[in-house]
């Protein structure tokens, strides 16, 4: 969503004073026209976030413009500037569709604040609509930009919609989510989808001390500190007309916080050792695998940033609440890990995603991608073997440690009493666990010792001695 500004007054040196004041404050598309009758046909091949309107002209008076803008172009909106400071001129223009009405000369604040408030409302009703059209469709215009992020799931459907609605916004994004679970593939299909963006730039503050963040976002003038024998740019420049993501944003600290904040505010930044101010346009997409709420409730992360971060909110499930898309992500990654290790893509058991759907995947799918590419290391020929894919989830039954949702995923446990409608002895324990194993394993044997964290030839002593 551009915001263009056409300005239209028969004055010149007026013209060039606005023109010169929107491009300092970060404006880049303004376009001066000094012929009145020059404006409806720019307006046909050219629609604008603004038209900046003077009442006093030759030819086609600003007043019978006005009246024909909001007649033909009614989503546009239009502010009167005028030497004419008459109270009925005034109310019959914002009768007319007028967003505002400022007497010449015009302050130069009085005159920013008015553009940028026409222009903020200019950009939610736009937003709007863009979201209007999204929801009510049913199919994705941009698919390419989603074509790295396999899912059948109707949640991530959902999201993939919700970004598209978006895309064109430029406002800040949050992605939330757990490790693992994908956000900078999102992040990066938001980018692809804003068709006019450049470069995608990707940084990692956590860990990042105020300095470190500053001089890697914003770079620093020659002398700035020890060792600054040059000047460098920060990746914010680098982002120019693009993209720049800022994963673990939960991490930033307070100080860099405040610059943060004062980036999305101002669009403006101030690399190290400098006291000019330098404006950008990139637009600003942050992460977090952390709980906010929390965050600002302990006064770790300022309320103030995250209600500007927040300004569209993206959470991606983790696989657990997803898992239908395993057996995709499963035939995904094993042929990009058998092309990766130079090998022959082996074939999966039958049992293989059985045994991976009752797995809640603390680590989500950067957790599978790990435990295939492991596999196919291993892998030698013939089927796929499912030995390395029972230890990792072995383990997460059985750490000491222990996994919250692993364990709740995979033993299921339930109070003793409202099983056995009394506290029951070691033996029913033991036959009730078999048994539920071997339900959950499809009556597979070794899919149950897995989930049992015993070998396949311990649960088959316990059966036969059970038949005897």
């Amino acid at each position: 969503m551009k915001s263009h500004v056409l300005l239209v007054d028969d004055e010149p040196r007026t013209l060039l004073s606005f023109s010169t004041l929107l491009k300092s404050s970060g404006l880049r598309q303004v376009t001066p026209i000094d012929d009145s009758r020059r404006v409806i046909p720019f307006l046909e091949r050219q629609p604008v976030a603004l038209v900046v309107l003077d009442l006093s002209m030759p030819f086609i008076p600003g007043q019978d413009l006005l009246v024909e803008i909001q007649q033909r172009f009614p989503e546009t909106p239009v502010i009167i500037m005028t030497a004419t400071n008459e109270i009925d001129t005034a109310v019959e223009c914002m009768q007319n569709g007028a967003m505002d009405y400022l007497v010449k000369p015009v302050e130069n604040n009085r005159f920013l604040s008015s553009v940028k408030r026409a222009l903020e409302i200019h950009r939610l009703k736009e937003e709007v609509s863009y979201l209007k059209k999204y929801v009510l469709s049913d199919k994705l215009e941009n698919t390419t930009a989603f074509e790295h992020m396999i899912t059948v799931s109707k949640k991530m459907l959902a999201i993939f919609k919700y970004i598209e609605a978006i895309s064109q916004s430029s406002q800040p994004v949050l992605i939330t989510g757990e490790t693992g679970a994908g956000k900078e593939l999102a992040a990066k299909a938001l980018h692809l989808c804003g068709k006019s963006r450049r470069e995608f730039i990707a940084v990692n503050v956590a860990g990042l001390d105020d300095t470190m963040f500053s001089d890697t976002l914003f770079g620093h003038k020659k002398g700035a500190f020890t060792g600054a024998d040059v000047k460098r740019d920060g990746l914010i420049a680098r982002a120019a007309s693009g993209t720049i993501f800022l994963d673990e944003i939960g991490d930033l600290n307070p100080q860099s916080q405040v610059k943060l904040l004062r980036l999305i505010q101002e669009h403006e930044y101030y690399p190290l050792g400098s006291d000019i101010p330098y404006k950008t346009d990139a637009h600003i997409i942050v992460a977090t695998n952390q709980d906010l709420d929390q965050l600002m409730e302990k006064n770790k992360f300022r309320r103030d940033l995250y209600f500007r971060l927040s300004a569209h909110h993206i959470h991606v499930p983790p696989l657990r609440e997803r898992r239908e898309d395993i057996p995709l992500l499963l035939d995904h990654f094993i042929e990009k890990a058998a092309h990766s290790l130079k090998k022959k893509a082996p074939t999966p058991p039958p049992q293989l995603t059985a045994l991976l759907s009752h797995y809640d995947f603390p680590g989500n799918i950067r957790e599978l991608e790990s435990m295939v590419y492991d596999a196919i290391s291993r892998h030698t020929s013939g089927i796929l073997s499912m030995d390395s894919f029972k230890r990792v989830i072995r383990t997460g039954m059985t750490n000491p440690e222990g996994e919250k949702e692993t364990e709740a995923s995979l033993s299921t446990p339930h109070p003793l009493e409202q099983i056995f409608g009394k506290f029951p002895t070691l033996k029913q324990v033991e036959d009730y666990m078999v048994d539920e194993a071997l339900k959950r394993g499809n009556d597979n044997q070794g899919i149950a010792a897995t989930f049992l964290g015993i070998t396949r030839q311990a649960l088959n002593k316990r059966l036969m001695r059970r038949k005897k």
